[in-house]
């Protein structure tokens, strides 16, 4: 997979928008919200442009049965992959432009991922201070994903960390990007 880091783009947010609108048709009331996440999620960052959705459903079990929905959207159905509680899909191939994380009501990824997100997002010294480690990582490794992921690494952890204990702290503002909330 070719590794490209590009300045941000507010495009990404209507992107987000018009597939979490069609995953949520694929979901319906199995879905409880879904969320925009990652790079292309923090205004000013610069990010792989792929957009990140978090949908958050109501059980985790449930979501093998809609494979055949997100594949008819372009979805790749790829499980786990990895990180256990979730299921991960991917459209583009290595070519991606999405990816949906999925994750269960309660599941501390969900906490995680939108802590990360608006973190970078109250916090923009941090985030460009991320942005130009990502940005320098894909030149020095623009045909290896795994090293690219590897030298952010550190950074993504110890960012987690303190972004948890902010968001934990109330840090955070209630998120503006859901694309559909259900109960």
């Amino acid at each position: 997979m070719h590794v490209r880091v590009v300045p941000y783009c507010s495009e990404w947010a209507l992107s987000f928008e018009q597939e979490g609108a069609l995953i949520c048709g694929v979901f319906g009331e199995e879905l409880v919200a879904i969320h925009h996440i990652g790079s292309t999620s923090v205004p000013g960052l610069q990010a792989k442009p792929i957009i990140d959705m978090l949908p958050v459903v109501r059980r985790i079990e449930r979501v093998g049965l809609l494979n055949n929905g997100m594949e008819a959207l372009g979805y790749e159905a790829l499980g786990e992959l990895g990180i256990p509680g979730r299921r991960y899909f991917r459209k583009g191939g290595d070519e991606r432009t999405h990816q949906a994380h999925v994750f269960q009501v309660g599941d501390p990824g969900v906490e995680r991922h939108l802590a990360f997100r608006d973190y970078l997002r109250a916090h923009p010294g941090v985030a460009a201070e991320y942005g130009t480690l990502k940005a320098g990582m894909a030149r020095q490794f623009p045909e290896d994903i795994d090293r690219y992921m590897d030298g952010k690494d550190a950074f993504v952890k110890a960012a987690e960390q303190e972004a948890l204990r902010w968001y934990r702290a109330g840090g955070a503002a209630a998120p503006v990007d859901r694309v559909k909330i259900g109960q």
